[in-house]
């Protein structure tokens, strides 16, 4: 990378691309051929090119610069400004931490802007490299979006998998710390769902305005891209229902616990309370106690006390309190 360059890349027009530098990407033009100029937007050399020497207008330069940006598409009289969102695939990263690109497309070019590394972009370079990748800023566009939500839908199939397992751990074991796995995947999902249904809602729109360079098998291809982010929002929906019902079964068991265990601690204490209070009875220090001159009555008590504890238990066992 140069000065904020990540790739600057001339399509071929057979599904490769030439790589430029900074000096051929400003001397490009168009009848040279469509070209992909990707940048990071946070170089201070990137933030005076699109200002001064890109030919922008100020507000797509400056969208194009923003730090943060929900998804969205927008039909311009020079150009088409997109903001699109994709999981965060860096090493220790979290993947609901989701990427913004934005990109600027006009007469044969496309500008695109992030800060953080996007694995779906350097696919479709690497796909560049072996002449195997889109052969117009069209199909340039439309490989990212669809390799974006390919990623996005392989993160909610982890989710799945993930949720499966802790809904069998409900089951099985219903243990209190599932309670922060069931919380941990509720926020991932939420996470997700806040940037992809304005994702959706963007792609739905690109796959629908009239614009000249999208040919029809484009149009194609888009509405595929826009059925599969649909049914990855409807499973993410899915994910966030069996998560609240996985909490709240586990509630219901760990309550259910709880109370088992308060009832046979009330058992218990229904059983020691006559015991507890005879013994505290005659253990008073005053005349007059019933057998203190006879050395069996200690025997005799310990022997009532053992018919009294039998006692309670036929009588709870006949009221099938246990």
């Amino acid at each position: 990378m140069s000065a904020g360059l990540i790739h600057g890349l001339l399509l071929d027009g057979q599904g490769g691309a030439k790589r430029l530098n900074w000096t051929e990407v400003k001397a490009w033009n168009q009848s040279k051929g469509e070209l992909w100029v990707h940048l990071d937007y946070s170089v201070y050399e990137v933030k005076e090119w699109l200002f001064h020497d890109s030919n922008l207008d100020i507000a797509v330069a400056e969208t194009l610069l923003s730090n943060e940006s929900r998804p969205r598409f927008s039909l311009l009289d020079a150009g088409v400004l997109m903001a699109w969102r994709g999981v965060n695939l860096n090493p220790t990263a979290d993947p609901e931490d989701m990427v913004a690109i934005r990109l600027w497309q006009e007469n044969g070019r496309v500008i695109s802007t992030l800060k953080r590394d996007l694995m779906a972009v350097n696919e479709v370079v690497h796909l560049l490299e072996k002449g195997r990748g889109p052969k117009t800023v069209g199909e340039l566009l439309i490989e990212i979006a669809d390799r974006m939500v390919w990623k996005i839908g392989d993160v909610v199939n982890d989710f799945d998998e993930s949720m499966s397992e802790l809904e069998g751990k409900v089951i099985d074991e219903g243990r209190m710390a599932l309670r922060l796995e069931l919380s941990s995947i509720r926020r991932q999902v939420i996470y997700l769902r806040r940037y992809i249904g304005p994702q959706k809602e963007a792609l739905m729109r690109f796959s629908i305005e009239k614009i000249e360079w999208l040919t029809q098998n484009d149009r194609i291809l888009l509405r595929e891209v826009v059925d599969r982010i649909t049914r990855t929002l409807e499973e993410l929906e899915m994910l966030r229902e069996r998560a609240a019902v996985a909490q709240e079964e586990l509630q219901n068991r760990i309550s259910e616990e709880l109370n088992n265990r308060m009832y046979v601690l009330s058992v218990i204490t229904a059983i020691f309370l006559p015991l507890g209070f005879l013994t505290g009875l005659l253990g008073i220090n005053v005349g007059g106690i019933p057998g203190s001159e006879n050395p069996e009555a200690f025997r005799y008590f310990v022997i009532g006390l053992v018919v009294l504890i039998v006692t309670q238990l036929v009588i709870f066992k006949w009221r099938k309190w246990f």
